[in-house]
């Protein structure tokens, strides 16, 4: 209009004198609503990239780390070993391979894995160092039972197996817990505007247009409660949002700490040559104790090539430490996490400041949704239950978002890995008929961040059904009988009650 029309026309706005038509104020909440759902993406998106670089960093750190010990390997041993190492090539190969499957998410049980290393690789070393003898599979079935008790290869397997899986675990969780992160920022930025909120920010930021004020901005309370209302769904995130946070710091601290991923996976190869050092020094007792509990094998009648038993010279086996880069990765991480912990409610400050207001909610001179002048109604709290007197968004609290309150139990999934990952656990592998009521050890994360986590010795067994991770101590609904009082007690309850009638009645 080329001046103000009354405005009875107007479904959202005010209706007084209006410079807006119907179609005017339909074109203005549909670009308010776009506009509104940009901001929240764009925030979640920044939120996302931090996440999504922190990950890769860990990342590139952790699978270099394994790829330098691989190199040292396939470099070093066939000089130190010759024959030993050129012949069982594959098994050093398929070792790294499976840690590295198992790292990137696999379903794989680490101990299972570590301990068929150990067993192909004394299988395969023990027959190169005796040729001379005919040495069947049943033989070397029955060497395999007596190695636990012989310690060929000395401590090595059992110390590299327990540092390793924790090591394993801690840096597969922490990667696992940025990626989880992300997705679900991701899945919530893509929640759109219910129609009582569409109304609510078009009256926000464009009702001031069609009432000739444009150049006045809306009420900084006005404005949060409009946004909280709005994003009232998305601010039940906050506490498992703060837990997982939480839990990815405590986490990072073992990574560069009692887990030293560096220390570990840098030096496995160390620790391979070591094990093998063990086996060769220790030849002639290992084999005659072998041969006392398994007998004396046949002589290899069809000959065979003599061992290779001498170096081929003296290789010092070096890991190249990159604690420092850790340290670094770590503390940046740790930053980054503590920085993103309120993220969800403090989002409908960000949005309001930056990108909607401009004046303190005490200003005269605010867009407080009818006209020019100051904002009275309180501001309210953050999340749904609070948006009951929402003054400005309708919003029923009885009707929490589904696509949320599929992503806060991600969070849960995801911080209970963290909270096992913590103490050595693998949940992945983890039995759901485990009992998980007992304390944790001294080290285990405090129960205010990761709840009561489960309190065994470093397993990753695997387990006899798949169920999903139990949260804050709690089991699965149903998934045990132990709680249920018996048939006799049933009985005797309804004796008292029976007895206890009888006698009101009296």
């Amino acid at each position: 209009p080329f001046s103000l029309v009354s405005g009875e026309h107007l479904r959202i706005c005010p209706q007084g004198y209006t410079c807006c038509t119907s179609e005017m104020e339909e074109n203005f909440a549909n670009k308010s609503r776009g506009e509104f759902e940009a901001m929240t993406k764009e925030a979640g998106r920044s939120v996302q990239m931090i996440l999504t670089a922190q990950h890769r960093s860990f990342d590139g750190y952790f699978q270099d780390l394994l790829n330098k010990s691989e190199k040292a390997l396939y470099e070093a041993f066939p000089t130190m070993y010759g024959e030993l190492y050129m012949q069982n090539m594959k098994v050093f190969k398929d070792l790294y391979s499976e840690l590295r499957r198992y790292y990137r998410g696999s379903n794989i049980n680490l101990e299972e894995a570590l301990n068929e290393f150990w067993t192909r690789l004394l299988e395969r070393l023990f027959k190169l160092m005796n040729p001379q003898y005919h040495i069947t599979d049943e033989y070397l079935d029955c060497m395999v039972k007596h190695a636990e008790q012989h310690k060929p290869f000395g401590e090595v397997p059992r110390d590299l197996k327990v540092k390793a899986t924790r090591a394993f675990i801690a840096a597969r969780s922490y990667a696992q817990g940025f990626l989880v992160g992300s997705d679900v920022v991701r899945k919530v930025s893509q929640v759109s505007l219910s129609h009582e909120c569409t109304r609510a920010v078009m009256k926000l930021m464009y009702c001031p247009h069609c009432r000739g004020m444009s150049s006045v901005k809306p009420c900084n309370n006005y404005c949060l409660n409009v946004v909280k209302g709005c994003l009232a769904n998305q601010a039940d995130l906050n506490t498992e949002w703060k837990y997982l946070m939480d839990s990815l710091i405590v986490v990072a601290d073992r990574i560069d700490g009692p887990y030293n991923v560096d220390a570990v996976i840098g030096t496995i190869h160390m620790r391979i040559a070591e094990a093998i050092s063990n086996l060769q020094e220790n030849k002639e007792s290992i084999t005659a104790k072998v041969f006392q509990g398994c007998g004396n094998p046949k002589i290899n009648t069809k000959g065979s090539s003599s061992e290779d038993k001498k170096r081929r010279g003296k290789v010092t086996l070096e890991a190249k430490s990159s604690a420092q880069a850790l340290e670094m990765l770590v503390l940046d991480a740790k930053g980054n996490l503590t920085s993103l912990k309120s993220y969800w409610v403090t989002l409908p400050n960000v949005l309001c400041s930056k990108k909607v207001t401009a004046g303190s909610g005490a200003d005269d001179k605010c867009w407080n949704g009818m006209t020019k002048g100051s904002y009275l109604p309180e501001v309210m709290g953050d999340g749904l239950a609070n948006q009951i007197n929402n003054p400005e968004v309708e919003v029923d609290i009885t009707k929490p978002d589904m696509t949320i309150r599929q992503q806060i139990m991600q969070l849960k999934i995801m911080t209970n890995r963290l909270g096992n990952a913590n103490i050595g656990n693998d949940v992945d592998f983890q039995d759901a008929s485990d009992d998980t009521s007992g304390s944790g050890s001294g080290d285990a994360c405090p129960d205010d961040v990761c709840g009561k986590r489960l309190a065994k010795s470093p397993s990753t067994r695997p387990p006899e059904t798949h169920a999903i991770p139990k949260q804050s101590g709690h089991g699965v609904s149903g998934a045990s009988s132990r709680s249920l009082p018996s048939a006799s007690l049933l009985l005797l309850l309804l004796s008292v009650a029976l007895l206890a009638t009888q006698r009101s009645w009296r």
